[in-house]
């Protein structure tokens, strides 16, 4: 069973030399691989996000500034 399918995608220069830099590195195998963790991580961002809205929700609405301020100066120091 395949798992993998092979496609093609333009991106930006920068994007590209960002990849390179990683492989030439050791940081990432291949380009393909660093290309697939960059969507991965957007994929895992969209469902947190999805989890957060209805926490949000639930908790009866958007936060407040000094909410919204505790949580970046949280999420900075990890």
């Amino acid at each position: 069973m395949r798992t993998k399918t092979r496609v093609t995608v333009t991106v930006p220069d920068a994007v590209l030399e960002a990849a390179r830099r990683d492989v030439d590195s050791g940081a990432a195998t291949s380009v393909s691989a660093w290309l697939t963790q960059a969507a991965e991580a957007k994929a895992r961002r969209e469902v947190l996000d999805d989890i957060l809205d209805e926490l949000l929700e639930a908790a009866g609405g958007p936060l407040t500034d000094k909410e919204t301020m505790w949580a970046r100066s949280q999420l900075r120091a990890q």
